[in-house]
């Protein structure tokens, strides 16, 4: 109903391996029973006196708070109030632990399961460890060295577990986004992200917090001191180019850009610039090609290991690898207690773990480039005209942390967005990102268990680059966008990945995302008078397949893809086949769709394609369209009256609110129409 807005991205969840695996276990049949015996008798351990079986105690609790069915009963058992004092064990190792088996149950248990744990106070021996953490790392800067090293593992893993522990709640629970802001965690999570250049995991996770807390958090931003806003700097322009430092850049650009508010004017060119070239260059990089060079990587690797552990037998002997392995006995207990308890932590294997990384950077940056395309108001008339730069690496000169005293109020950045993005290509960047995945890059993944979550990860991009490409095409100039022949060039490509499949409606999460790419292309193509580069049979082909969807963004998008349509051939001699044919679907989807919001949106696109033209009056009179509307009047009314407030937003109720009075206006239009027409 009227132009299309694309939603911003909420930063997701913690689950880097994908769902919970107690969602697996449903689908194999495996689950738990209802009987929480396990349950209990951990929660039990956790009292123990031994360090040991306390730490064993938590590890089991880590794996089992994975399994949906098992959270009831752990819930009913008190086990948020049971763990939260063992973050500060005496133990390090509990303390490890403990924090994994509540990361693990924040992770899994969802909005419910988070909002839970705040009430049951997780937050203040959570924050008492973070406080804690960072005291510990700075007495390990006087520790001698072995000490030192060892001590300062174990407190980075701790403070990596209770990171986690805190970027999970915070993203659910506004109460614990309050609690970060009054209780200073801002301070300590800095501290943590400073030491980017030994510990990137740990900034990593510092990173996703940050985005998450940042955003639309006022109170937060009055926090940010120029010390603070170096540190993100720092982070932000690091040299160094592994996968891992790339993921951590792009989550730091995002924090950066949620910031925008307070930034420096003299700055703000410079960092727009920064954020831009950083998001550009993770797009640039071929993440199929990546995963088969990784892929191969791994391989050899493994080859090369195996290699020379034959080498070692035979050099050996028999005696000394049973010795061998006697020793390794130990070690390899405490491998397993790792993964025991870290079972959704990302994989140790390193070529793993890296491509993990990039895939994850660039979904993170096409969730980015969205926000700030959504962020833009081209009526906001407060906008402040800035010099733009091509060298984002004068954002070193020009420190954000300078002055950043001077704080704005909100602009509307569109000169700045709009020149950097087409400076650093990121239009063209985000098409080729729509295409399928590399064929043999998902044909080898499928092949490698570990290594198939990453085909669902590759997916994502493609979804993440038309969920872009539809920010860009409704917010660019058409010159920005490479002119009338690329967006017919685009109309194509997007024809071509929609119909190259044809089982495409069993796919949701793509249908919705090339289906709002669509739409907003055909606004704009129609809005400039540009030819249509899609036949109305492939549209009408679309939207068959799309209405039946039970995603109501995606019937809603078809629904729209079909007023736009028939608005354009409204104008044209020889359609009347057509727009009856495109006037019957509408109708009968306003009629007949369970959601308002679609029928709405179905009246809506009535109305475009029947206001206008000689073609569109015949068809509307042979369709017998005022009936049917001055039937199904009263039977909306009564729906909005009925089914409005319990069902739908203050928006939502205000856009159908607008339909119902245009439905009116509507009907006395088709009055005359008809009169005239049957005189």
């Amino acid at each position: 109903m009227g132009k299309s807005r694309t939603k911003r991205f909420k930063r997701p969840q913690f689950s880097p391996t994908g769902d919970c695996q107690a969602e697996a276990a449903a689908a194999n049949g495996t689950e738990p029973e209802e009987d929480d015996g396990p349950a209990a008798e951990l929660l039990e351990k956790l009292q123990h006196p031994s360090a040991e079986v306390r730490e064993c105690a938590c590890a089991g609790l880590a794996r089992l708070v994975q399994q949906r069915p098992a959270l009831p009963g752990l819930a009913r058992r008190d086990a948020v109030r049971r763990l939260g004092p063992l973050l500060l064990d005496p133990s390090l190792a509990v303390r490890e632990t403990a924090a994994g088996a509540l990361r693990n149950l924040s992770a899994c248990g969802g909005f419910e399961v988070c909002d839970d744990m705040v009430t049951k106070d997780i937050m203040t021996p959570l924050v008492a460890l973070l406080k804690e953490c960072s005291t510990g790392l700075d007495s390990n800067e006087m520790s001698p060295q072995e000490k030192k090293d060892q001590n300062r593992n174990s407190i980075e893993n701790i403070a990596n577990e209770a990171v986690n522990v805190l970027w999970n709640i915070c993203e659910c629970s506004s109460r614990a986004v309050s609690i970060f802001n009054k209780e200073g965690c801002l301070e300590i999570v800095l501290k943590y992200l400073s030491r980017f250049s030994t510990n990137v995991d740990l900034a990593i996770s510092v990173a996703y917090c940050l985005q998450t807390v940042t955003e639309d958090n006022p109170e937060l931003l009055k926090s940010f001191s120029a010390p603070a806003l170096h540190v993100l700097e720092s982070a932000m322009l690091s040299p160094v180019n592994s996968m891992e430092y790339i993921l951590l850049k792009t989550l730091v650009a995002g924090t950066i850009w949620n910031l925008k508010d307070i930034i420096p004017s003299k700055s703000q060119a410079e960092i727009i610039n920064a954020i831009l070239k950083i998001l550009s260059e993770v797009l640039e990089m071929d993440a199929g090609e990546t995963v088969l060079q990784m892929k191969e990587a791994e391989t050899q690797r493994i080859k090369t290991a195996a290699e020379t552990e034959d080498t070692l037998q035979n050099v050996n002997g028999d005696d000394l690898i049973e010795d061998d392995e006697m020793e390794e006995i130990p070690h390899r207990r405490k491998v397993r207690r790792k993964a025991f308890i870290s079972d959704l932590l990302p994989p140790t294997d390193k070529e793993l773990r890296e491509t993990i990384a990039l895939l994850t950077a660039q979904q993170t940056a096409l969730e980015i480039i969205v926000n700030v395309c959504c962020s833009e108001d081209p009526t906001d008339d407060e906008w402040e005209e800035l010099s733009s730069s091509d060298e984002s690496d004068s954002f070193m000169e020009n420190s954000l942390s300078e002055c950043s005293g001077q704080l704005l109020s909100p602009l509307c950045l569109s000169h700045e967005v709009h020149t950097a993005l087409t400076n650093y290509l990121i239009p063209k960047k985000i098409f080729e990102k729509t295409a399928f995945p590399n064929s043999t890059a998902v044909d080898v993944c499928s092949r490698n268990p570990s290594w198939k979550p990453l085909i669902r990860k590759m997916s994502i991009i493609q979804c993440r680059a038309l969920v872009c490409l539809q920010s860009l095409v409704s917010l660019l100039d058409v010159d920005h966008l490479g002119g009338p022949a690329a967006l017919q060039t685009l109309a194509q490509h997007l024809s071509q990945l929609l119909f190259s499949q044809p089982d495409f409606a069993k796919h949701v999460d793509f249908l919705e995302a090339i289906s709002s790419a669509l739409r907003a292309l055909l606004q704009t193509v129609a809005s400039k008078n540009i030819p249509q580069c899609m036949t109305p049979d492939q549209l009408l082909t679309l939207c068959r397949a799309g209405i039946h969807s039970s995603n109501v963004g995606v019937r809603v998008n078809v629904v729209s893809i079909l007023g736009i349509t028939g608005s354009v051939l409204a104008k044209e001699d020889g359609t009347l086949d057509t727009l009856k044919t495109i006037g019957c679907f509408l109708l009968e989807v306003a009629t007949k769709d369970p959601s308002l919001v679609v029928a709405g949106e179905a009246l809506d696109a009535l109305f475009d394609v029947f206001a206008d033209g000689k073609e569109a009056e015949r068809a509307s009179v042979q369709i017998k369209l005022l009936s049917a509307l001055k039937e199904f009047q009263p039977v909306f009314k009564m729906k909005l009256r009925k089914e409005g407030r319990a069902k739908y937003s203050p928006d939502q109720l205000c856009v159908l609110d607008n339909v119902k009075m245009n439905l009116r206006r509507f009907v006395a239009y088709q009055e005359t129409v008809e009169k005239k027409l049957t005189t």
